[in-house]
């Protein structure tokens, strides 16, 4: 996409842009989203305009940085020197001595990308001064943060989720899969329910909940896109109790017994952090409810389909057809936006007899 600011000289501003640029930000922003993310701007465009608008700026920002971590995008910084900038290799030495470990990808794309997510905070940072940068995913980042008071730490846990990729290609235990769901997936819930709106702080918790429970499914659907790319995020331990190898990852895990009991075990507890996951929607206004509604009932779709199918997410990518989309969307839609309160029992009870879906 081309950057509506790329000929700017300047790359920062010492005072904030008329509202006609900072309308053009967000226009890419929307765009960037609309093109990359049809699922999630689905779910976005039924919210007022100014939140529609926020939420594919904070999508942007998460974008941008995983294409920087695991894609091939590279950002331009002016005024940095790249990896001989003496910040950045000083920001490099202190992650190195603070994981304790080596990266796990080729040593040149690791000094670029850590590089790059250096620089990529330093632009977050005039999300939270006084300088407004002409990147217009920051600059309409910058707005949003304004209007909904969403904590910069958010914002530094995710990158620093991105630069766990680059130190970790194996988690040993559930619980460091945890935090690596929490810095990628739950701060991204955090940030959601900023804009959403809500009173009730046991939100918080529940967003960390829909993070988790989000990430989990799709921690199991890429396990053999991962393994393509010697990752591997289910926990180790829990392989190995099973009898599952790496070896059995990158071929045909089908074949082990252990693989389909494990997958159902696997869903099972992801269903726990869906189930903390529905308690916040309550909890927000009723007119931004269909936007994490419409985000866990795909996910949801998504995971029973992997159990279905016994745990076959190598013959093709596991996704929604479009008829389930619309119908999921659709009653998603209607439960979240006009059924009255009173009325859910009479709805979670045609569901239990599968009349209606489970959202």
């Amino acid at each position: 996409m081309a950057n509506p600011f790329e000929k700017v000289d300047a790359p920062i501003w010492d005072q904030y842009p008329p509202q006609e640029l900072v309308a053009i930000a967000f226009q890419y922003c929307e765009s960037l989203t609309r093109r990359e993310a049809g699922n999630f701007y689905h779910s976005f465009k039924y919210l007022p305009d100014e939140q529609r608008q926020a939420m594919c700026a904070v999508y942007a920002f998460c974008r941008r940085a995983d294409d920087i971590a695991d894609g091939d995008w590279k950002d331009v910084f002016p005024g940095g020197l790249g990896e001989d900038d003496p910040e950045a290799i000083a920001y490099r030495a202190k992650l190195e001595a603070l994981s304790n470990k080596s990266t796990v990808i080729d040593q040149e794309a690791y000094e670029t990308k850590l590089t790059q997510l250096f620089f990529f905070r330093k632009k977050l940072s005039t999300c939270y001064n006084g300088l407004t940068s002409t990147d217009p995913v920051f600059m309409a980042l910058k707005d949003t943060v304004n209007k909904y008071n969403i904590p910069r730490e958010y914002f530094d846990d995710l990158i620093s989720g991105m630069e766990d990729d680059l130190f970790h290609n194996r988690y040993r235990t559930f619980d460091e899969l945890y935090l690596y769901c929490y810095r990628v997936a739950s701060v991204v819930g955090l940030m959601c329910i900023e804009i959403y709106g809500y009173e009730d702080q046991k939100a918080k918790r529940y967003a960390e909940s829909w993070g988790i429970f989000m990430q989990l499914g799709n921690v199991l659907r890429d396990v053999g896109e991962d393994i393509g790319r010697d990752r591997v995020y289910l926990p180790m331990d829990e392989l190995e109790a099973n009898n599952i190898s790496d070896t059995e990852l990158a071929g045909d895990v089908r074949r082990n017994p252990q693989w389909e009991a494990y997958t159902i075990a696997y869903a099972k507890r992801a269903r726990t952090y869906l189930r903390e996951a529905k308690k916040l929607l309550p909890l927000l206004p009723r007119r931004t409810r269909y936007s994490p509604a419409a985000m866990i009932a795909f996910y949801d779709a998504i995971l029973k389909q992997i159990v279905k199918k016994q745990g076959d997410v190598y013959s093709s990518r596991v996704k929604l057809s479009k008829p389930q989309k619309i119908w999921l969307a659709a009653a998603v839609y209607a439960r979240y936006r006009f059924l009255p309160f009173f009325l859910t029992p009479v709805w979670d009870l045609f569901a239990v007899f599968g009349l209606l879906p489970k959202v």
